[in-house]
């Protein structure tokens, strides 16, 4: 059978085990070459081959439930629902999502982006199916990396009370992005080290190789559950919570994995099926890669394993950037830390990590605890730097608020990924951090231009040493020169008038600013631009000047315009009665697809032609 027959899961039931081995690598090589091209989340994907085959053999989806905790490792079940074709489109604009999306397939039961809400909505679909008095099986698949986090414990907690049926798939590679972390990570090693892994090897095989599937093997699992607890979990913390367990598994064993989902599949009480996974397995680069390179890939030679895009000349990402300006203060302050929950890689504190071993902290997939945590060591006077992208901030909102805010803890939280971020989707755009954030005191909230900005706010983040201090950063690279740190004053913004004259006055932050100013130096435009890089506090000074003058003001802004800037500037308006009017320029309420950043923009109405256009009406 050739993926491109494939229409729906129960097109591969009547393969035989060789026959679906034979499609699980021709499934993996297709991945390779057609992520290639497109780019997208290979590493996780190559590792769940087998597993989903096994899955949707035994299972009959869309009536039984099968989705992944993220989603991002959900290629091989759009393949089997028919979904192959679309594959060039993949995390393009109006194309395939990167992620499970109820709107593509009726398939597609759940949806996210973020991690650890999976066991949740197990309970809940498994909850609301026996209150309907229907049958069907509910089965979560979630990582080791995922499961350590605080919200699927918080599940596990009352799936484990509740005892309802479902088959929890505990996908463990030791991996999340990149390499786990934490005492439950080392757990699972201790587990799958054990004396015990060879024995249920042998013990399942025994067993279910000599019985046909059905009721003959149902009844043997008491029997196997009780040799399990005495030789590989005695005392695990699964069964500690009241869930049955099975495993460890040979997830690339797809004839094991058949028999024993073939076992599990009326179990009537939850249970968590222990599956071990390779991450990029078939493909020698993403396989052994141990630092998270292969986990979401741009476009790459699948020869070489070299991408096809590079950073420009003197170019660096903006998070390296702030981790360049981390490691430059932290070697003449020894109580600089840095913090992460799960993102050293993509948050490039992993040569801080390298160097200051001792000094920093990887949280795991662990928002809310990673900023208690930072505030805590902050007030036994630790200079403490948390990188989190802002999407995965939003988790964090309450101890931004009762524990950094309230208490007035001098944290630095470098917002990666601020603004939109492009092919990941709604659930990535970086643009609700502002709005979400502003109400609660205490905060400071700043954005650079450009590089030596984002120096110069790093520097003050730490040197202010009074107030929670988020400072924003983009998605993408800007033109690097180290410059020598500049202590900046504390809602200061910075006015560019282009001309001698101005006929209008245009307000904004981040990387727009340059960009409008070199527009319209070429244009020889008669505006002012005002950068205001600290977005909370406003110059209130400068502000008032502005609203005091007769030419129009444009406030233009790359995120939310509901909550955002503007509508601080229009509260303050309002609240000194200048009573004058302000255009707004900025993203309206409601999510924004995915596709390039030219697209979304355009799309958006937040492109410089746009801001452009309606700056000419003024200069008439």
């Amino acid at each position: 059978m050739h993926i491109e027959d494939i229409q729906t899961p129960q097109d591969i039931k009547n393969l035989n085990v060789d026959e679906l081995n034979e499609l699980a690598e021709e499934i993996r090589s297709f991945l390779v070459r057609s992520l290639s091209k497109t780019g997208g989340h290979l590493s996780s994907n190559l590792g769940v081959v087998e597993l989903t085959l096994a899955l949707h053999y035994v299972f009959d989806s869309p009536k039984d439930k099968i989705f992944f905790d993220v989603g991002h490792q959900s290629y091989v079940h759009k393949i089997l629902t028919g979904r192959a074709k679309c594959f060039d489109t993949l995390r393009q604009y109006e194309g395939l999502s990167g992620f499970q999306k109820r709107k593509e397939s009726e398939h597609d039961v759940w949806e996210a982006g973020h991690s650890s809400t999976s066991l949740s909505a197990a309970l809940g679909f498994a909850l609301a199916r026996d209150l309907n008095h229907e049958k069907y099986n509910v089965i979560p698949v979630i990582g080791d990396g995922a499961m350590a986090s605080g919200m699927s414990f918080e599940a596990l907690n009352q799936i484990g009370s509740e005892k309802r049926g479902m088959i929890i798939i505990f996908n463990d590679n030791n991996m999340s992005i990149s390499g786990n972390v934490g005492a439950f990570s080392q757990a699972c090693t201790h587990l799958r080290a054990s004396k015990g892994y060879t024995s249920l090897k042998k013990y399942l095989s025994s067993r279910l190789s000599s019985s046909k599937l059905g009721d003959k093997v149902l009844s043997t699992m008491k029997d196997m559950k009780d040799s399990i607890k005495h030789t590989v979990v005695d005392g695990s913390i699964f069964t500690e919570l009241g869930l049955d367990y099975i495993g460890p598994i040979n997830g690339h064993d797809t004839g094991e994995m058949i028999k024993v989902l073939s076992t599990l599949k009326n179990h009537e009480s939850p249970i968590v099926v222990h599956i071990i996974t390779k991450k990029g397995k078939g493909y020698q680069f993403a396989e052994n890669d141990t630092e998270g390179n292969w986990h979401g890939v741009s476009k790459f030679n699948v020869e070489t394993g070299k991408p096809l895009t590079s950073n420009a000349y003197r170019h660096l990402d903006w998070s390296s950037i702030l981790s360049e300006s981390l490691l430059r203060m932290a070697a003449n302050n020894p109580d600089i830390v840095a913090i992460t929950p799960a993102m050293s890689k993509g948050s490039k504190l992993d040569k801080f990590a390298r160097i200051y071993p001792d000094r920093f902290f990887d949280c795991g997939i662990a928002e809310e605890h990673a900023v208690t945590l930072s505030g805590a060591m902050a007030l036994e006077h630790k200079s403490v730097f948390l990188s989190i992208y802002s999407s995965f901030l939003q988790r964090a909102y309450d101890q931004i608020n009762h524990d950094l805010g309230r208490m007035d803890i001098p944290v630095v939280i470098g917002v990666d990924r601020s603004g939109l971020v492009g092919d990941d989707g709604e659930t990535h755009h970086g643009v609700f951090d502002i709005s979400m954030l502003y109400s609660i005191p205490n905060l400071i909230i700043a954005m650079p231009k450009d590089c030596g900005e984002a120096q110069d706010l790093m520097y003050t983040a730490f040197d202010q040493k009074k107030h929670p201090f988020l400072l924003r950063i983009p998605r993408g690279t800007c033109e690097y020169e180290e410059k020598e740190f500049t202590r900046l004053t504390i809602g200061s913004w910075e006015k560019y008038q282009i001309k001698e004259t101005s006929k209008v006055t245009i307000i904004t932050y981040g990387p727009d600013v340059d960009r409008i100013i070199q527009k319209a130096k070429i244009n020889e435009l008669e505006i002012t631009v005002i950068n205001a890089r600290f977005i909370k506090p406003l110059d209130e000074l400068m502000l008032s000047e502005v609203l005091k003058a007769k030419e129009p003001l444009i406030v233009y802004e790359s995120d939310m315009l509901h909550g955002g800037l503007s509508s601080a500037i229009l509260a303050f308006n309002n609240d000194y009665d200048f009573n004058k009017k302000i255009i707004r320029i900025g993203i309206k309420d409601h999510y924004v697809p995915q596709g390039s950043l030219p697209q979304l923009r355009k799309r958006e109405g937040i492109d410089l032609e746009t801001l452009f256009n309606e700056i000419e009406k003024h200069l008439k």
